[in-house]
């Protein structure tokens, strides 16, 4: 399409998500920039103010579709999602199911199939909708002819836990009675042939890294779903240095990430968290590329830790024991004082800290430690901008507490619905009043944009670990229902007044993710000035029956203001 032309709506169907919340009819757009947003008539009025004698192209979308601001994810997995499509294992019912998907997989692969020296490597399997929702065990995997002696690492859906087979636990010399942070779920005789690893523990299983060429595929396989579903920009949350890496090194001619961003060959803007290690951190590991390359879409300039692991696998750090468990309460990854020493470390080096914290003693300690570094001198929170990625079960105080400090609190509202089945029976009456509390995160959470606070709630998915279609989390957030409709506390949602407006869940997949990566100036809504990222919808979110939002199409997704996927 032309580098510059007009795109208009019948009647004012722009959701321009700015700070008035206003429609428009039309939208002016000139080499990936909106220029002006206002009525036909503004358009033209604008346009032949300074080309009297030049025509101007103009689109029209279909009736009853709108176009909005381009989705964001806040918290996704770039390489996990592309990844996860070789053997995936979501929506699996039971272990029976899981060894029939394994069984397909490896029947259809004949390569891996003939060759038993070949690993074979699964994720999304969750216990928790299993009959007994127990974990599974390596001898499971025997039961299943065609797995005996192979080399299996099945990753748990939220990736904190491997279930692992009978081949690699031989393999395994010399396991520690204890892992910090960490769990070897053992059998009845105490014995770690189970077959389970949890969080820190799962570092003890050496599978082997994927090729260049898998991490290629990976990496364009999420690009394409990411544009079709009208994400525009994808916060990667947690990348190693092997990821990193191959955002630099080239893999072959004119394909490197890199040098994609170069030749404008990114196809959304990429905003990545980097990880490492800390027994050998060192900041250059890290390169620092704010808004790099030719299109200015790739950033790295922040680190995400992690204080706790998650609550399906029983790892989330609660301040009292689980009420399902109550031999636990979960456990902090990483030691109080090691977590400051690395958020300080961080800090000074200038980078954002987001951490993973979904317990309500992982989220105290991490705001503990922010309000010490916040007290720092000349520490400003604008120009840090903390992240809290989950903040999913929160005591009373530290909602009040996130929102005086300005942390940013990251969330993922299809997790409160693929969690709603347990999460009370894990979490007791009490600590679920402040579980998923989108509401209240909201009412508290402020961003401070300048010189004036604006409350601010960052929305994501944490993909592959959910589906990577912002519209599943947009009617999560909403609705409070599974996609089929359904609730434990029945059609009207699961604590529903927890639920997101329509707006406040629009705003929290576009310029509160923009806010949340220092891109608020350029990113996150349609106005002069701002970066053309814009989705076409084949109807209004904002105001079709909630059962008819799952079946919304893309019609187009423009990345500074070129066609990236469908067509205008």
């Amino acid at each position: 399409i032309p580098n510059t032309y007009a795109i208009c709506t019948l009647p004012n169907s722009i959701y321009t998500v700015n700070d008035d919340n206003s429609t428009a009819e039309c939208m002016l757009v000139e080499n990936g920039v909106i220029l002006a947003v206002g009525s036909v008539e503004d358009i033209r009025n604008f346009w032949s103010a300074y080309n009297p004698n030049v025509s101007l192209k103009t689109f029209q979308i279909p009736p009853n579709s709108v176009i909005v601001p381009g989705l964001a994810d806040a918290h996704g997995h770039i390489l996990h999602w592309g990844a996860k499509k070789r053997l995936p294992l979501h929506g699996s019912a039971s272990i029976d199911d899981v060894l029939l998907r394994i069984k397909q997989y490896l029947l259809s692969h004949p390569d891996i199939l003939h060759d038993p020296t070949r690993w074979i490597l699964g994720s999304g399997w969750d216990q928790t909708g299993w009959p007994g929702g127990q974990f599974p065990t390596a001898d499971d995997l025997d039961r299943e002819p065609l797995l005996r002696g192979r080399s299996i690492v099945l990753a748990r859906i939220d990736w904190h836990a491997y279930w692992v087979s009978n081949a690699v636990l031989s393999s395994l010399t010399n396991l520690p009675e204890v892992v910090d942070g960490g769990l070897i779920v053992r059998d009845e005789a105490g014995k770690p042939t189970a077959g389970v690893f949890v969080d820190n523990a799962m570092s003890l299983i050496h599978k082997p890294d994927p090729t260049d060429a898998e991490i290629l595929e990976d990496f364009e396989t999420t690009m394409g779903d990411a544009l079709s579903v009208g994400l525009t920009t994808i916060h990667d949350a947690g990348s190693p240095p092997s990821t990193i890496a191959f955002f630099q090194r080239q893999l072959r001619p004119a394909l490197t990430p890199r040098r994609m961003a170069d030749e404008g060959r990114l196809p959304i803007k990429v905003y990545m968290m980097g990880r490492v290690d800390f027994n050998d951190y060192l900041s250059s590991q890290i390169p620092r590329l704010v808004n790099y390359g030719l299109h200015r879409r790739l950033t790295v300039r922040s680190v995400k830790l992690f204080a706790d692991g998650a609550l399906g696998s029983w790892g989330a750090a609660l301040k009292a024991p689980y009420t399902d468990k109550p031999d636990t309460q979960g456990f902090l990854l990483t030691p109080t004082k090691t977590l400051h020493q690395q958020v300080e470390k961080l800090y000074e080096d200038g980078f954002q800290v987001n951490v993973h914290a979904i317990g309500d003693h992982a989220n105290e300690v991490v705001l503990d430690i922010f309000e010490d570094i916040l007290k720092k001198p000349g520490a400003d929170v604008n120009t840090w901008r903390p992240r809290i990625e989950h903040a999913q079960i929160i005591r009373p105080s530290d909602f009040e507490r996130i929102g005086r400090l300005g942390v940013i609190a990251s969330v993922q509202p299809t997790h409160a619905t693929s969690d709603m089945s347990y999460a009370e029976s894990r979490l007791g009456p009490d600590r679920i009043k402040g579980a998923y509390a989108y509401q209240k995160l909201l009412h508290d959470a402020y961003c401070p944009a300048g010189s004036h606070r604006q409350n601010c709630l960052p929305l994501g998915s944490d993909f592959p670990v959910e589906g990577i279609n912002p519209l599943l989390g947009f009617y999560a957030a909403i609705a409070r229902l599974s996609p089929e409709g359904t609730s434990p506390h029945g059609p009207g949602g699961w604590y529903p007044a927890e639920a997101l407006t329509r707006v406040q869940a629009l705003r929290g997949m576009t310029r509160d993710v923009a806010y949340a990566a220092f891109a608020e100036h350029t990113g996150g809504q349609l106005a002069p000035g701002f970066a053309a990222d814009f989705v076409v919808l084949d109807r209004d979110i904002l105001r079709v029956p909630l059962g008819e939002i799952l079946g919304t199409r893309v019609l187009a997704t423009v990345v500074d203001g070129q066609v990236a996927y469908g067509s205008l």
